[in-house]
């Protein structure tokens, strides 16, 4: 008697298929009590939507529960409603309709949804796409600190400048901006799997070319690319797996997703660690090839990548962005898929999958059908890709439409603030710790004022000594190293210099007579206002040469483990409270922490010191991030997620760009222009935040 309404055809049994009910935890929808179809008031874009679950009968009347049977075919519904009262054709209604109708139709799903979610539990199923998601962004943990670590080695392997090597540093930000923006918005139109696949497979493919290339221009394209792929990852990755949880999982369970971010850094710390310092893990070939173990460290760092890549193929597209496109067969199968597999884990196989149809959305987009014979191959692509393009950019623009255009700005200003802050210190940290142990470097700094030698060779290494006033007469320096020596206002005459390698070693205003370089790194520009009176260079050493004995990169892999561990326990206290306290509290708080903890650094006047607030920091901040993650999934309806969260991931990779390049020009300089801006921006993005509105009980749109 609930389905009988006065939709009722006189002589047919058929009711509005629109109507649908949840009673005592289970779905149930209307199937004529024969069990035969009989052509209901579907509308037109529900036409190939149907499907009929529970219970269906043969030409023997044999009874098969819970096995699908099928839907009715398009045409056979088209030619029964061509015999009833004539409807306007969706090509002559007013757009504006057809979106008012295609919103409550996603009003309508949105609930459905959520409670079919609930009837297929969250179990086995979840916890394997969890660990599959999970290898995606710990490949985005590692992609941000690899050309960090390896920026040492990198610099000497391939002769990096100063501007090199802070382009280098950049460039990864750079492809993650444009990447999250790109791909995340294709994941709306083409679909959450296949493009968490494209991206993790150019990641894949460019990391791995980038360990081989030997030219500083092609390891920074490949960066570049690789950094592109690993951007469009993270979008797709929380709005993938959100529509897989229902609303009392959620904010929990994608928090717990953020903890593959941590395991990242703490895996390319460790790699790093245990790696990077075995220089003779690598080859070489001839004098123009060498594989030396950064490059080995870059190859390790893709296999978490390769791993999620591997994984994927064996996981289903998202149900939820299949009905939105109307593919209502495929999602339901999916669903059930679900459902079983977590009825299985449960030790409950018996339990039937008893939802029949799920609400499909209107289908208001206008799609190009291309036949074979029309152009050529090339012109049909290019109106595919022109056609995809402009209905992502059109997703684009719809995020700041009247309905979502203050919650986009509000939700840019804490992503940017947030991103400008964070990056800027985790950067600038690492950085002081180095000026910190240059200054003690430096202190310890051996002087030698006019000392006279001749007729002397040496064969050792020369490190951190300044040499002033000297003269050195038929001497030998043979088979050496000069790390961090100057010699200043000082007399070679009739030396000899062999197989010598140095490290920040110059002559300053020298007089050289006479004098033989054979086999030397000692290039023209290591002589500044020198006199070279028939001194000869044979034979100089090509390329660049690295530096055995540096101690300074251990702490630094030391400070990126911890700094990666200790997020350990804001990660935990997140996921327990994100839905007890909500979204916008914990971002809110976490952020007004993380601003009172920047004002410790300036009591940060030690390493050890410095290493601490680093730790508090990370510590506190991450609740915020996990927290941005989750609201920004959920403010936004599926036909435009993962478009919004790559907008705000790419302005945050830009708020990173800038906070890198800002924060490390005052290194050495001053610390309260840092500590200053980081703090006010936290406050600001902390205080606005909290205008945002809270989504912890509100289903997915």
């Amino acid at each position: 008697d609930g389905y009988r309404n006065t939709n009722l055809y006189q002589g047919g049994r058929e009711a509005n298929t629109d109507n649908y009910r949840y009673q005592d935890g289970n779905y149930e929808g209307y199937a004529p009590n024969d069990g035969y179809y009989r052509g209901g008031d579907e509308p037109a874009h529900e036409e190939d939507a149907q499907s009929d679950v529970t219970e269906g009968h043969d030409e023997d009347d044999e009874v098969y529960e819970g096995e699908y049977q099928g839907i009715p075919h398009p045409d056979d519904i088209k030619e029964k409603q061509k015999k009833r009262a004539p409807a306007v054709a969706d090509e002559y209604r007013d757009r504006d309709d057809l979106m008012a109708e295609r919103m409550e139709d996603e009003e309508q799903l949105a609930h459905q949804y959520e409670n079919i979610i609930e009837e297929c539990g969250h179990g086995r199923f979840q916890w394997t796409l969890f660990f599959v998601l999970g290898l995606a962004l710990m490949a985005d943990g590692v992609e941000v600190f690899v050309v960090g670590f390896v920026l040492p080695s990198a610099e000497k392997d391939m002769c990096l400048s100063s501007s090199n090597k802070g382009m280098l540093g950049l460039i990864v930000y750079l492809g993650m901006m444009v990447g999250a923006v790109m791909l995340g918005g294709l994941a709306d139109k083409l679909g959450r799997k296949k493009c968490l696949i494209i991206s993790l497979a150019i990641n894949a493919a460019f990391a791995f070319l980038s360990s081989f290339v030997q030219g500083y221009g092609f390891f920074l394209f490949c960066r570049l690319i690789s950094g592109l792929g690993i951007g469009g990852s993270l979008p797709i990755v929380f709005a993938y797996f959100s529509e897989f949880l229902s609303r009392e999982k959620r904010g929990e369970h994608l928090s717990w997703l953020c903890m593959f971010w941590m395991i990242g850094g703490i895996f390319a710390s460790a790699m790093a660690w245990s790696i990077i310092p075995h220089y003779g893990w690598g080859f070489s070939m001839g004098t123009k090839y060498h594989f030396h173990s950064w490059r080995v460290f870059v190859l390790v760092c893709s296999l978490p990548c390769i791993a999620s890549l591997v994984a994927l193929k064996f996981m289903p597209e998202s149900p939820r962005f299949l009905l939105e496109i109307g593919k209502h067969d495929e999602a339901w199968m999916i669903l059930k898929q679900v459902h079983d597999t977590n009825m299985r884990a449960k030790g409950e196989p018996e339990r039937v999958f008893t939802v029949s149809y799920i609400k499909t959305p209107k289908q208001v987009d206008e799609f190009i059908e291309i036949q074979s014979s029309t152009g050529t191959w090339y012109q049909r692509w290019l109106v595919r890709i022109t056609t995809t393009f402009k209905q992502v950019w059109d997703n684009v623009l719809y995020c700041l439409t009247a309905q979502y255009r203050m919650n986009t700005l509000m939700l840019a200003v804490v992503w940017f603030t947030m991103a400008l802050s964070y990056y800027g210190l985790i950067v600038w940290f690492p950085d002081m710790i180095r000026y910190l142990q240059e200054e003690a470097y430096e202190s310890r700094v051996k002087i030698f004022d006019e000392e006279e030698v001749s007729h002397f060779t040496f064969n050792f290494t020369l490190e951190n000594q300044i040499h002033r006033n000297g003269e050195y007469r038929n001497d030998k320096f043979i088979g050496m190293k000069f790390k961090e020596v100057r010699f200043e206002d000082s007399l070679f005459e009739e030396c000899y210099f062999e197989d010598v390698t140095s490290s920040e070693t110059f002559f300053e205003n020298c007089t050289i007579i006479s004098t033989v370089f054979y086999n030397t790194d000692l290039y023209e520009h290591k002589f500044i206002n020198c006199r070279l009176i028939n001194s000869t260079f044979m034979k100089e050493k090509e390329g660049c040469h690295l530096d055995f004995e540096e101690d300074n990169d251990f702490l630094i892999y030391l400070v990126s483990f911890l700094g990666s561990l200790s997020v350990l326990p804001g990660n935990i206290i997140s996921a327990l409270l994100m839905d007890k306290i909500g979204r916008i509290k914990m971002i809110g708080g976490s952020m007004l922490i993380s601003a009172v903890c920047c004002f410790f650094l300036f009591f940060g006047n030690s390493e050890s010191a410095m290493i601490g607030w680093q730790c508090l920091f990370c510590g506190a901040s991450i609740a915020a991030w996990n927290a941005l993650d989750v609201i920004t999934v959920e403010l936004y309806p599926t036909d435009k997620r993962a478009t919004a969260f790559g907008i705000l991931n790419g302005l945050c990779k830009f708020g990173a760009i800038l906070g890198n390049s800002i924060f490390a020009s005052f290194v050495g300089i001053t610390k309260v222009v840092p500590i200053l801006l980081a703090s006010s921006a936290l406050v600001g993005g902390g205080l606005l935040a909290l205008r945002l509105p809270e989504t912890r009980e509100q289903v997915l749109m």
